[in-house]
């Protein structure tokens, strides 16, 4: 069966929420609409659209000018299985001592090195974007230095992985939270999968909006690899819940972003011990002063 796309992009939230709601009652109707901020600092906003039929042309030309939209590109998707396709294409990932794989590799596993079993299929956190990387070489990092945790925190874990790399070098308490209940579901698998189950705690929340959250606090270690947005917005909450000596690990945050987020978490009393940058993502590892 044939997909089809039709993409474009204007300014302003309200207006793109507004033409993902027209898109929606299109015919043919499409089978998913997506609104999406660009992070880039530009103010534009993706609006897009699936569609099994042929998408109405003129339909999505009047939407693009009743918003003030860029012209829809549409586009005919390739009938592939993505998933098998995905498989192929990422490699295993070496982070340090960690492995991150999926189990068409399950034969590459290296002696001496600690495993992560993630699939492709899965959510966001396969290893091989920038963010999960550096939080991973972050934690690599750490660990070199002989620092320890009890209590850790995975905010916004998609599919758990660093929770996961965190209980396989240390026993304690570990909780990984999501504001997504399907990445709560895929992190419960990915722990089922790595005959971790029962060692994250997983729940779905917005920051630290949750009891268990409140009551394993103060943590040794919290990742928090989202985007600048709620990083800057979730930093006094991070300190409140990290405790004194304490390392925060955050990524998602474009290169030139980072020194707005140091600036912001400075200010709540963290000091900046590192600084990595893969790609255009920065990974920044952070101390919680007295």
């Amino acid at each position: 069966m044939p997909t089809f796309t039709a993409l474009t992009t204007l300014t302003g939230k309200k207006a793109a929420e507004g033409l993902g709601e027209a898109m929606e009652r299109l015919d043919p109707e499409p089978t998913g609409v997506g609104v999406f901020e660009v992070e880039d600092g530009s103010g534009l906003w993706e609006v897009g659209g699936y569609f099994t039929e042929t998408p109405d042309e003129t339909a999505l030309a009047v939407l693009a000018a009743a918003f003030e939209a860029k012209p829809f590109v549409v586009s005919e998707l390739p009938d592939t299985d993505w998933v098998a396709h995905v498989r192929r294409e990422l490699a295993p990932v070496e982070a340090g001592r960690f492995f991150v794989y999926g189990s068409h590799d399950a034969d590459k596993l290296p002696a001496g090195r600690i495993p992560l079993l993630i699939e492709a299929a899965m959510a966001f956190g396969t290893g091989h974007h920038g963010t999960t990387l550096g939080c991973l070489k972050a934690l690599d990092h750490l660990l070199s230095q002989g620092f320890t945790a009890t209590k850790v925190a995975d905010i916004g874990c998609g599919t758990a992985v660093l929770a996961m790399a965190a209980a396989r070098v240390w026993e304690g308490e570990i909780i990984a939270s999501d504001i997504d209940e399907v990445a709560v579901d895929v992190a419960e698998a990915n722990l089922k999968a790595n005959g971790m189950a029962g060692k994250v705690r997983c729940v779905q929340a917005a920051g630290f909006d949750h009891p268990d959250l409140g009551g394993f606090a103060p943590y040794d270690l919290i990742f928090a690899n989202i985007l600048k947005g709620p990083l800057v917005a979730l930093a006094p909450e991070i300190a409140a819940n990290l405790r004194v000596g304490g390392y925060a690990i955050l990524s998602g945050i474009l290169n030139e972003q980072a020194d707005d987020v140091v600036s912001v978490y400075l200010q709540n009393g963290f000091n900046l011990e590192k600084n990595d940058q893969i790609g255009e993502w920065t990974t920044l590892i952070l101390s919680k002063q007295g």
